[in-house]
């Protein structure tokens, strides 16, 4: 089944947990500094002997990432946003900087063809579901894969690009392996970095600007999502087509068309585990003050998440600067990917392209 979904992800999500709090965690599972000192995690950093299959990256004994790359040159890892909403093909705006990069891909863990580990739960004890979720696919283990990407690819230093959610799992990795991180691109940074919030973040924004027939409808649909008292009672299956009705949301409310998608590989439990870990209160703002490698933060003028969320990342990181791109929303990499490749390809040390017209 093929679905017109939101490739960036759910951005905001967080910020609604404080509506349906009876279940979630007050304060985060994830605590900076556990996976660089390897604390409560649910494999070592170092990863298993690799297959023969390319299009694999086994980084524990029972978890591959799929993974695919396109290009020639300096290695470039690709961290999608969602989470749990995979590219399924190289994206335009990486595709120009092909000829003096190699851009690998991969899927997260828990979504696309990567090991998704959950389907349903059997317990009925909420608190180790609770911990078992963030154990297999939560925060710590996400960055932590990020690290063994980087030793299966006999790296030094990674050059991150990062798009949307993408970005939180790249700054926080950045900032617990500073010195392993050689340039930093952030696009369409999600509006995550710290909670409690005033206003409704993204959904807000999104309720705001949908016709009026259309609220009742995503108020529901919120409610349901967010029904985390009730969550341990659902399904992989269930839980991702839940999360696929949120493109049509999001592309009323922007007008931005929504990418092509396939709701099977859409992650289920991903973001859910991602949300458990960050919990209703914290700043990762601070942490971001550890990062050393230079950063560049990209922004579509047109973008329904508004730039004051993209300067949060610029003032946060020492040294960041801002790219505006204009006549463009949150899709960049897709809408104008001559723009993208320009402002990204100056930054890393390519050649420009034309521009988009």
């Amino acid at each position: 089944m093929t679905s017109r979904c939101w490739i960036a992800g759910l951005a905001a999500a967080p910020i609604t947990l404080a509506l349906f709090a009876g279940a979630a965690p007050a304060q985060s599972l994830y605590r900076p500094g556990m996976v660089a000192d390897e604390v409560d995690l649910r494999g070592p950093l170092d990863p298993p002997q690799q297959p023969a299959d390319e299009g694999t990256w086994l980084v524990e004994e029972d978890v591959r990432l799929h993974h695919f790359a396109e290009g020639e040159g300096r290695n470039v890892l690709f961290i999608h946003g969602g989470p749990g909403f995979p590219p399924p093909m190289a994206l335009p705006g990486l595709s120009l900087l092909k000829d003096g990069f190699q851009v690998h891909y991969y899927h997260q863990r828990g979504c696309g063809k990567s090991t998704r580990l959950v389907d349903r739960f059997e317990s009925k004890n909420y608190y180790a579901n609770m911990m078992a979720l963030d154990r297999d696919l939560g925060l710590a283990v996400q960055i932590a894969d990020v690290e063994r990407i980087r030793r299966i690819l006999g790296e030094e230093r990674l050059i991150l690009v990062a798009h949307s959610f993408g970005a939180v799992f790249a700054c926080l990795y950045a900032a617990e392996f500073p010195e392993r991180v050689e340039k930093l691109v952030l696009l369409s940074p999600a509006d995550s970095l710290f909670m409690p919030k005033d206003g409704g973040g993204l959904f807000g924004e999104i309720a705001k600007r949908l016709p009026e027939e259309r609220q009742q409808e995503f108020a529901a649909w919120q409610k349901d999502y967010f029904d985390f008292g009730g969550i341990f009672g659902r399904n992989e299956k269930e839980l991702a087509r839940l999360s696929a009705r949120f493109a049509e949301y999001y592309s009323a409310a922007s007008r931005e068309p929504a990418a092509a998608m396939d709701v099977e590989q859409i992650g289920g439990w991903l973001p859910f585990a991602v949300y458990f870990s960050m919990g209703m209160k914290y700043d990762y703002r601070p942490l971001l003050g550890k990062i050393t490698a230079p950063a560049l933060v990209v922004h579509g003028a047109k973008d329904l998440q508004p730039e004051s969320v993209a300067r949060q990342y610029v003032d946060a990181i020492p040294g960041a600067r801002l790219a505006v791109i204009e006549d463009c929303g949150h899709f960049a990499l897709r809408d104008r990917p001559a723009d993208f490749a320009r402002v990204a390809g100056e930054f890393l040390g390519k050649p420009a392209p034309p521009q988009d017209k």
